[in-house]
């Protein structure tokens, strides 16, 4: 079984991952396709940590940044439906784009500073039945949305075989409910990503947090 503490840290590598390729001058489709990825990925994951994660945590253990943590999925979500509703794709979608990653960053580095390693010394007993229920609630979200995923995928291609293999692989996992297949996919979509260009955009970013985009860099193969 996986922990729940390893399934939020694969999701938060995956967003930072697809928001590494991201790039002011792309092109129309695929800056979309990846903001739609970004978009569909935060919006699951909040659910899963409002229904899953943070009642679990709230049961042994008060925190401040605990308390504010569903305030700011309510501020993402914002920003996703301010996105979701653009029909352009030139320096408003950027600069709304990488103010939810600058949003998205913050609440990582406290999740994963904070609430993470509390969790792992307070929900001991509890963190791989968690892990189940966060991958099974995480296959019923997704399941209705795989025509949305594929379609975010297919316009944010560049045209590399083995990026293309892992959308494939990704949206068959989705369909047939396998979580490896899944977690391949995400695995063959990190090597893609260049480790340096995305901690200097992080840095550029949040300049506070290097130890915290270090360590998610560390995860990525």
């Amino acid at each position: 079984m996986t922990s729940v503490t390893r399934m939020i840290r694969m999701d938060h590598t995956h967003v930072m991952a697809v928001f590494h390729k991201y790039e002011p001058s792309l092109s129309a489709r695929v800056k979309k396709g990846l903001v739609d990825q970004v978009c569909l990925a935060v919006e699951v994951h909040a659910t899963l940590e409002e229904e899953i994660f943070y009642p679990a945590l709230r049961e042994v253990s008060d925190n401040e940044v605990l308390r504010k943590s569903e305030p700011e999925h309510y501020e993402m979500k914002q920003l996703i439906a301010r996105l979701r509703a653009m029909e352009g794709t030139g320096p408003e979608l950027d600069s709304t784009f990488y103010t939810l990653m600058q949003n998205i960053i913050h609440h990582v580095a406290d999740e994963e500073t904070v609430l993470l390693p509390l969790a792992e010394r307070v929900l001991v007993k509890e963190l791989d039945d968690l892990g189940s229920r966060w991958s099974r609630r995480k296959m019923h979200l997704m399941a209705p949305r795989a025509p949305e995923m594929a379609s975010g995928m297919a316009r944010s291609m560049s045209g590399s075989g083995l990026l293309i293999a892992a959308g494939a692989v990704l949206l068959g996992g989705l369909l047939v409910a396998k979580r490896n297949a899944m977690e391949q996919a995400v695995t063959h979509a990190h090597r893609m990503m260049k480790r340096r260009k995305l901690m200097a955009q992080v840095q550029n970013l949040l300049p506070g947090h290097k130890t915290v985009a270090s360590r998610v860099l560390a995860r990525l193969p």
